[in-house]
């Protein structure tokens, strides 16, 4: 029964610890890209196509920059656990 309660443990303690390597930018580009996303949908929909690829294309940009951020966070800390 010890062991079952020092795994518990162990297991909460890692949670902890990864919880606080979390890249808080990672959210903020998700947020980012929805936004532009939107933006640019509500373009089209407008008939300003010319500002809707625009924004496409910014979209494209954000995302591949919170990709980027998603990678090289689990990069870096990926050598830690």
């Amino acid at each position: 029964m010890d062991q079952m309660g020092s795994v518990e443990g162990e297991i909460e303690e890692l949670f902890e610890e990864k919880k606080r390597v979390r890249n808080p930018l990672v959210p903020i580009g998700a947020l980012m890209t929805a936004g532009v996303l939107t933006a640019g949908l509500i373009s089209f929909r407008q008939g300003n196509s010319h500002l809707g690829q625009k924004l496409m294309r910014a979209r494209v940009v954000v995302q591949g920059a919170t990709v980027a951020l998603m990678v090289g966070t689990a990069y870096y800390y990926g050598e830690k656990f």
